[in-house]
């Protein structure tokens, strides 16, 4: 959580009331090293880890986990009592276990431990959740690794039903995309803005030499100083506060973000859940991120974020947002992927679902009124979701100015921050270049590309090029024969005007209208990746 602003507000429906009403606070986790430490050695006993889970319920079951329904991972290990089944069954699923299964599941802790840590509390010869400890892999250019990941109850430890507004996330699809958008590229200090449970700090830590986390919500950092304990990860600092309070006059080498970007009425009665709302109006949030960022940069920083942003009074969301880009004080470069849109009706029902909300209940629809009566005050007609990237520019002038829809299926989005990294070198070291340097360059093409060329029956020249991309964005670019013909000749050996002067020769076309054209296409196919200096 980032900030917390006030609004005023309306007056709200008994419904929406209800829904506050049923939000209860939680005893706090207390992240003291030596029981963390007894707790890290009794997980690492108990094979409690992602594969050796995966194993024990089967891969059917681990799909369905992702669909938040437990049943039939609790079928698999349905009588058990070793300390892998029992702490499964009490840390992830979010079922009450006797004293006697969690004393001897977790030998060097026990379950007195478990509770003096705020993770549990017992009553009656049972010991019931108060937190969730999932394991999650993860892999990076470093190699493969895992982490263990305390946060609150969610949706398939409590069995459904409304989130408190305290809630602290654990690792969610939104942090894991931000995670592998995450530049695996040396740097000195990191600032996690929001960290919330940690994750981003903890990814980010694996590059950098230092990272500081904040964060608005003591609650929030409390599981964050837990979960760094767990996974023994050091040289992350954490702060509370709000925005970039906590950092004042500081500079860093990159920031990353996943920010409350969720748009929320500021209304009576709507649940105000720290984890993704930061309590200003529409997408005003994230707005603050992109003015406040540039002067926490150092020249050449980079920034990396989520963000919602919003489609209204006929602007699109992507105009918007580079009209945030223009209007800050620090001159940045931006390229900016928008991932998807929603219409106001789906972008209601995706978060109040989130928040545990049962479609078709009266709370459901009061709600979804609140909802769609604040987007028809601001004439919001679309909400677009997508992925950040902001950088102080190294030099007197902005070099890279990208807003672009992509809502194809990304090949690997966790390997995205190799590519993000790779492409940026290609464009910094073209842009640094003239069209006359640029076309001395020898390049090669990236080795995930291929094409297809597409015929009409009985024609021999192709109607179609399409250059396809393996990874990265998994993008495709149609190209036409002198382009299609570059691209393939760019191995290494000739520069680019050479080749491009040779297609001139065989299409028997202007060499210099056609080198005017290929030229500006080879700065955008290294910022794509379909290219490469050699």
């Amino acid at each position: 959580m980032l900030a917390r602003g006030r609004q005023p507000v309306v007056a709200g429906s008994t419904a929406l009331c209800s829904v506050l009403a049923r939000q209860n606070g939680r005893v706090r986790p207390n992240a003291d090293p030596a029981l963390v430490e007894a707790l890290r050695q009794d997980l690492r006993a108990a094979r409690f880890r992602s594969e050796s889970l995966r194993a024990a319920w089967g891969v059917e079951a681990d799909d369905a986990i992702g669909r938040s329904l437990r049943g039939p991972a609790l079928r698999a290990i349905a009588g058990r009592t070793d300390a892998q089944a029992v702490l499964a069954r009490l840390l992830i699923f979010g079922v009450a276990q006797p004293v006697a299964d969690v004393d001897a599941a977790l030998p060097s802790l026990g379950s007195h431990g478990l509770v003096e840590l705020g993770l549990a509390s017992a009553d009656r010869g049972s010991v019931s959740p108060r937190a969730v400890v999932r394991p999650q892999s993860f892999h990076d250019d470093r190699g493969p690794g895992e982490w263990w990941v305390a946060s609150d109850l969610d949706e398939i430890a409590l069995g459904g039903g409304a989130l408190a507004e305290d809630h602290v996330l654990g690792v969610g699809g939104a942090s894991l995309t931000l995670a592998g958008l995450q530049l695996p590229t040396p740097a000195r200090r990191v600032l996690d803005l929001g960290t919330g449970c940690g994750i981003q700090a903890m990814r980010a830590r694996r590059y950098a030499d230092e990272v500081v986390a904040t964060d608005l919500s003591a609650r929030a950092l409390d599981y964050a100083r837990m979960n760094l304990l767990i996974d023994a990860t050091d040289g992350v600092e954490l702060r509370e506060g709000s925005l970039f309070g906590p950092v004042a006059g500081e500079t860093f080498d990159r920031i990353v973000s996943n920010p409350p970007f969720v748009i929320t009425p500021r209304a009576a009665g709507v649940p105000e859940y720290e984890y993704r709302d930061g309590g200003l109006v529409g997408d005003t949030l994230v707005e603050q991120v992109f003015a406040g960022v540039g002067a926490h940069l150092e020249p050449g920083g980079v920034a990396q974020m989520l963000g919602n942003w919003e489609t209204r009074g006929g602007v699109s969301g992507l105009d918007r947002v580079r009209a945030w880009v223009d209007a800050s004080p620090v001159p940045l470069d931006a390229w900016v992927v928008e991932r998807e849109e929603l219409d106001p009706i789906r972008y209601a029902e995706t978060w109040i679902r989130d928040g545990g909300t049962v479609p078709g209940s009266p709370e459901f629809d009061a709600l979804q009124g609140a909802w769609l009566d604040d987007f028809a005050a601001r004439g919001v007609s679309a909400v677009g979701f997508g992925y950040v990237l902001l950088r102080r520019a190294a030099g007197p002038e902005p070099t890279l100015r990208r807003f672009e829809r992509l809502t194809q299926p990304i090949p690997s989005e966790g390997a995205l921050g190799s590519h993000l990294a790779a492409v940026l070198a290609e464009h910094d070291r073209a842009s640094g270049l003239d069209d006359d340097a640029l076309a001395a360059a020898r390049f090669r093409v990236s080795p995930d590309v291929t094409e297809a060329r597409h015929h009409t029956p009985g024609e021999d020249a192709p109607s179609v090029i399409e250059l396809r991309q393996g990874g990265g964005f998994g993008r495709s670019v149609q190209a036409d024969p002198a382009l299609a013909g570059l691209v393939g000749a760019c191995d290494g050996e000739l520069d680019a005007g050479t080749i491009i002067d040779a297609i001139a020769q065989l299409l028997e076309a202007d060499a210099a209208a056609l080198r005017a054209a290929q030229l500006p296409a080879i700065r955008e196919l290294l910022l794509d990746g379909f290219l490469a200096f050699a």
